[in-house]
């Protein structure tokens, strides 16, 4: 992020120059604003200072190409005392602030902090939704820049043509019907019906007959023939979600199923040949309920032909923004108004959050926020903090920064030079920070 400052008199530019650099800012210094207009776009990541009164192209015109370059490159104008009526008809017509000579340092240097946040977001939340638009159909389908994401995407691009039924694991709200939908349309099976049944949503009476359909008179109130939810998926994929919900006497019908390819209809005699592909799902270890006799065990290994995993939000927190922005601009759409902005103080807190109910929570989270309810997290602040539920900001990104150097400590199994250079930094610094959180290498060295 760069301050591009602009100003004819030459010690007040360098004054100010000085004042930024000082914060640490990256400033480009000019007294020719013509200079300055080349550089200026729709992905320019900087801000504009610029001095109203200059001969040839002034303050106000400088706005104006400004504006015509990209309209959200935040401009603040540096004006005399005699100029502020003026530079706030200026801030009306889309300047983002303004700064009275002479500029206080601690002011200045508060105004371009604000602007480069503000810029930033911009810029990102164009970047979020060019990745959304513009990614092919499984990374518009499946969304998130983190590792556990793109091998989740490999996996099912990879299975998508494959003629072997596929298990799902992983917890609830984790997107596994999104997953099963993904190899459906992904494959050669797209033309077909992709039918779902969720198997803990009816009840024993009726989900024989809603997986197998049945014939006139098989039971009372069986007045017609009825096609299930097998047969309907012929030629297509059939999703079973919560697999683990299935009755037992069940389970044997589907793995005769899944060997033979075939169905009887309840009250039915004749053979009804199939080719479809199961796609089944899970949040619990089906070999554990197996071997408490919850579940078939043979079922459980001609299901596990090839097994899935869906990461959990909380292992990929960085795909939160992206994810915030997609649920928040179908929000946005539904509700007939704008997507909200959101701040970096905002996004902390939903870094920093759990996520219990992972992507399912997440977009309850943006429904929320599209309708104005704050950041959209039920229940009050993460944490117990004061203020109304707003922790100081130093606080929240200490806390995420422990966060994030436990789960690197823990997934590189203690080993402290593979942490560092996964988080892209030196052991020294690294080890700085452990002290400064109180981490201990012994607590995630590997057994």
């Amino acid at each position: 992020m760069t301050v591009l400052l602009i100003d004819d008199d030459h010690e007040v530019l360098d004054a100010s120059r000085q004042t930024l650099e000082l914060e640490g800012f990256a400033v480009e210094a000019t007294a020719r604003p013509e200079d300055a207009l080349d550089r200026l776009g729709p992905s320019w990541p900087g801000v504009v200072v610029t001095d109203v009164r200059m001969p040839g192209l002034d303050g106000f015109a400088l706005l104006e190409r400004v504006r015509a370059a990209d309209p959200e490159v935040p401009v603040v104008l540096v004006t005399g005392h005699g100029d502020i009526a003026m530079a706030m008809r200026a801030v009306r017509g889309g300047a983002y602030d303004f700064i009275e000579k002479p500029a206080e340092p601690g002011h200045l240097v508060e105004v371009v902090r604000r602007a480069l946040e503000h810029r930033r977001l911009v810029l990102e939340n164009r970047s979020l939704r060019a990745q959304l638009a513009g990614g092919g159909s499984l990374e518009a389908r499946i969304i998130g820049r983190s590792a556990a994401i793109e091998r989740l995407r490999a996996a099912v691009a990879g299975l998508a043509d494959a003629e072997v039924d596929v298990l799902l694991f992983g917890e609830t709200g984790t997107g596994k019907e999104l997953v099963a939908r993904s190899l459906h349309d992904a494959g050669r099976r797209r033309a077909g019906n992709f039918v779902a049944l969720n198997c803990g949503a009816l009840p024993d009476t009726i989900i024989e007959s809603e997986l197998f359909g049945h014939e006139p008179g098989a039971f009372t109130g069986a007045q017609g023939r009825r096609i299930g939810k097998l047969e309907h998926a012929d030629g297509g994929t059939l999703f079973l979600d919560e697999i683990e919900s299935m009755p037992m006497h069940l389970q044997v019908k589907l793995l005769r199923v899944l060997q033979e390819r075939v169905i009887e209809r309840v009250g039915g005699n004749r053979p009804i040949p199939l080719d479809l592909r199961v796609v089944a799902a899970t949040k619990v270890d089906l070999l554990r309920l197996a071997g408490e006799g919850k579940f078939r065990e043979d079922l459980y290994y001609r299901l596990n032909v090839v097994t899935v995993p869906l990461p959990p939000l909380r292992e990929r927190r960085e795909d939160v923004p992206l994810l915030l922005r997609h649920f928040l601009d179908a929000a946005a759409a539904r509700s007939r108004r704008p997507a909200p902005p959101v701040d970096a103080a905002a996004l902390a807190r939903l870094a920093a959050h759990g996520w219990p109910g992972n992507v399912r929570e997440l977009r309850n989270v943006a429904e929320r926020m599209a309708l104005g309810l704050g950041d959209g997290l039920a229940g009050g602040p993460v944490t117990g903090a004061g203020g109304g539920g707003i922790e100081p900001l130093a606080e929240q990104m200490d806390r995420i920064e422990r966060q994030l150097v436990e789960d690197a400590l823990a997934r590189c199994g203690g080993r402290v030079g593979e942490t560092a250079d996964k988080l892209g930094i030196t052991r020294k610094t690294l080890y700085l920070k452990m002290r400064h959180h109180g981490l201990h290498r012994g607590d995630f060295a590997e057994e």
